[in-house]
């Protein structure tokens, strides 16, 4: 069943030669049906699926050729529009049942773009007259989407029977989420496929090898179980669509009532989330002590970068990990300026290298090696760390103020002073390792404490406290901003301490904190002269160089085109317990720290932001989680303005939430009660990899973006 034009839809002359007219109404079963020029993508992928033999409904289509027209025919005149009726004739007759008359566009469905729920689809067409309007409703819904030059999309519309569906849903053949491409996941409703899409429902969601066996599943409870022999089907109709149109398809399916299987639609998955590019564990609970609050890049250099050389020699100097791991790992690292450690080299996380296979000879004369080695080292280590302590006192008072010194001279002051860290860095961690400590030992908290009592007993300032008492550094975390003390806190009473009481392990790690202090002091000099110069607006800005870009300033008066918008760029969402990287340094959140999740997953992302419950499109972005009570498609607009979205129903697989993966857009779903729960301005932290979302108070260390109505 064709109808021709006479030439139209681009289909002219070239060279010399008339190609044949372009057809304006075509059946599925016709191989010119497979041309997405010609039928749009979404009709031009069920073509290629019926002629590999996949069950697709029958159907017929309006090309491209000839949309354009039917806003300006007469539905008695038109030659078109008698031959569509002949096909809608046809169709209801072989069917007996309602038609679902659908957008196929030739720019949703594509690799790079799906424009999931973009155009407009009608259900339950029925008659003449409702047929041909819902035509036109079709073809006018791409007036209200563009490319990104601005031009509206050509449209051809889809024509199928309209199933009696007993179940449906939706089959990704790699999981979104993780991006494993060994899985396959499955969402089913025991309603219409639309409703699981349009996000109205939330669905029950299955992980299944690529052979149907179930791997993990979610709220089972809310729609049919999978039947084996279906888990088998969907497996194989996964490889087969994959065999037609390529890897990894978005496949919407449904079972009828006489149980057969049907694709309704299939389409690349356009956005999948990164897997982790090593297997290594990472976790910000032994450093979050010291790093409370995300740093700037001047902090990173300052105070990540020694910790991490210190580390990495003490564990290279007592042998408790092999040179192969330590120059695998990157030990510390920082992710929007939280910092985190390997937990697998610090043994928080049992390691997976070792314990799968037979020690071999080598691997116990390296255990009897660092035995030796570890036993020579616990006995010189007392001397050794007390000769350290001793070299830091001295080159601290042997410094001038700082005021005194010229920018060069700060700059080595700088150089030698990260060296040092490093050095005390490795000693305190040799200690914390190898030297037994009673657990009565004397804190340094503590001692900084009474002294905090007796410096707010005199009334003296944060400043003045300090410069009185260092020990009270122990109770501030370095910052390049003054350091602050907190309110006086009642101290047990001990009698008087004093520095020099102190074991090992807390003298080594007073010491870091004084250095860290004097780093912070020599930059802040920096900053001060830079502004004075006019190199910089104002001294803040300098921490957002990094210590390269420091020395650059100082010395050659260059300074960074971008400084003034890495400043208003906001601190990234605290980091899970237990985390993995992808190669890219985003974070993939371990089994692990996914057990307090309130939702469930559906687009990766970590934020923080204030709660809205609605958003005009075109609103400027600045902390904004949406909270909403489903994932219509209709919210895609206002997609652009949110940094999250949290839904009460809805679907990793649907519609609005393939749009925000697509754009980075991190988001929950079936949160119950998220509306009532989280009231507008309510300070919240979305973890779209895990389906985490809880309130965050307003003293919390993480980004505070501006306050919402």
């Amino acid at each position: 069943m064709v109808t021709d034009a006479s030439g139209g839809g681009g289909h002219g002359a070239t060279g010399g030669s008339v190609s044949p007219p372009a057809p304006l109404v075509i059946d599925l079963a016709d191989p010119r049906a497979a041309d997405p020029a010609l039928t749009g993508a979404k009709a031009a992928n069920l073509a290629r699926c019926a002629e590999r033999g996949l069950p697709t409904l029958p159907g017929f289509v309006i090309t491209t050729a000839a949309t354009p027209t039917l806003d300006g025919v007469s539905a008695h005149e038109s030659t078109l529009d008698e031959d569509l009726s002949a096909a809608r004739t046809r169709l209801t007759e072989r069917s007996g049942e309602p038609l679902v008359v659908r957008s196929s566009s030739t720019a949703e469905d594509l690799e790079t773009s799906s424009m999931a729920g973009q155009f407009e689809s009608v259900l339950d067409v029925c008659g003449r007259k409702q047929f041909f309007a819902a035509v036109r409703d079709v073809v006018r819904s791409a007036e209200r989407t563009t490319s990104s030059a601005g031009a509206t999309q050509a449209m051809a519309v889809l024509v199928q029977r309209q199933l009696d569906i007993e179940i449906g849903g939706v089959l990704f053949g790699i999981d979104p989420m993780s991006g494993d491409r060994d899985h396959l996941v499955v969402e089913v409703v025991p309603t219409s496929v639309d409703d699981l899409v349009s996000g109205r429902v939330t669905a029950a969601h299955y992980v299944l090898s690529r052979h149907g066996r179930i791997v993990d599943r979610s709220r089972a409870d809310a729609a049919p179980a999978l039947t084996a022999s279906l888990r088998r089907r969907l497996a194989s109709l996964a490889r087969d669509a994959s065999a037609a149109l390529g890897p990894a398809q978005d496949i919407e399916w449904a079972v009828d009532r006489d149980d057969r299987l049907w694709l309704l639609q299939s389409r690349p998955v356009t956005a999948v989330a990164e897997r982790p590019g090593s297997a290594r564990v990472f976790g910000p609970g032994p450093l979050a002590e010291t790093f409370p609050r995300p740093l700037r890049r001047l902090e990173e250099d300052l105070w990540v970068a020694p910790l991490r050389d210190g580390i990495e020699r003490a564990l290279r100097a007592c042998g408790a990990v092999s040179d192969a791991d330590l120059d695998d790992s990157p030990i510390v690292v920082t992710v929007d300026g939280w910092a985190a450690m390997d937990l697998e080299l610090t043994g928080i996380v049992a390691g997976t290298s070792t314990l799968r296979r037979r020690m071999k000879p080598v691997q116990i004369l390296r255990r009897l090696a660092t035995s030796w080695r570890v036993g020579r080292l616990r006995v010189a280590l007392p001397q050794l760390a007390e000769g350290v302590l001793a070299a830091v006192d001295v080159d601290l008072r042997q410094i001038p103020p700082v005021d005194q010194l010229d920018p060069e001279t700060e700059l080595e002051l700088l150089a030698r002073a990260r060296r040092e860290l490093a050095t005390v860095h490795q000693y305190e961690v040799l200690a914390g390792m190898l030297l037994h400590h009673e657990t009565d030992d004397l804190p340094a908290t503590l001692v900084a404490l009474e002294a905090l009592q007796e410096a707010r007993r005199r009334g003296l300032s944060d400043s003045e406290a300090i410069g009185r008492w260092p020990v009270l550094l122990s109770l501030t975390p370095p910052s390049l901003s003054s350091a602050e003390l907190p309110p006086s806190t009642p101290a047990p009473v001990r009698g008087e301490h004093a520095v020099e009481a102190l074991n090992e392990r807390e003298a080594l790690r007073l010491r870091s904190r004084w250095l860290q202090e004097l780093l912070a002091i020599a930059a802040r000099s920096l900053a001060r002269r830079l502004a004075e110069s006019g190199k910089v607006a104002e001294p803040g800005l300098v921490q957002e160089l990094t210590l390269d870009e420091l020395t650059d300033a100082v010395q050659t008066d260059t300074v960074p085109d971008d400084l003034e918008q890495r400043r208003t760029a906001a601190d990234g969402a605290p980091l899970p317990s237990r985390f993995r990287l992808t190669a890219s340094g985003g974070v993939v959140p371990t089994t692990a720290a996914r057990h307090a999740t309130s939702g469930l997953p559906a687009a990766p992302g970590r934020v923080v932001g204030r709660a809205r419950h609605g958003v005009a499109p075109g609103t400027p972005k600045g902390g904004i989680v949406l909270v909403t009570q489903h994932l219509h498609p209709s919210l895609a607009p206002v997609l652009p303005s949110l940094d999250a979205l949290v839904a009460e129903t809805g679907s990793s697989l649907s519609h609005l939430a393939i749009l925000a993966r697509e754009i980075g857009l991190p988001v929950v779903v079936g949160v119950d009660g998220a509306c009532r729960r989280f009231s507008p301005g309510t300070r919240l932290l979305v973890d779209g990899s895990v389906g985490d979302v809880h309130e965050l108070p307003e003293d919390h260390p993480a980004a505070d973006p501006e306050a919402v109505p």
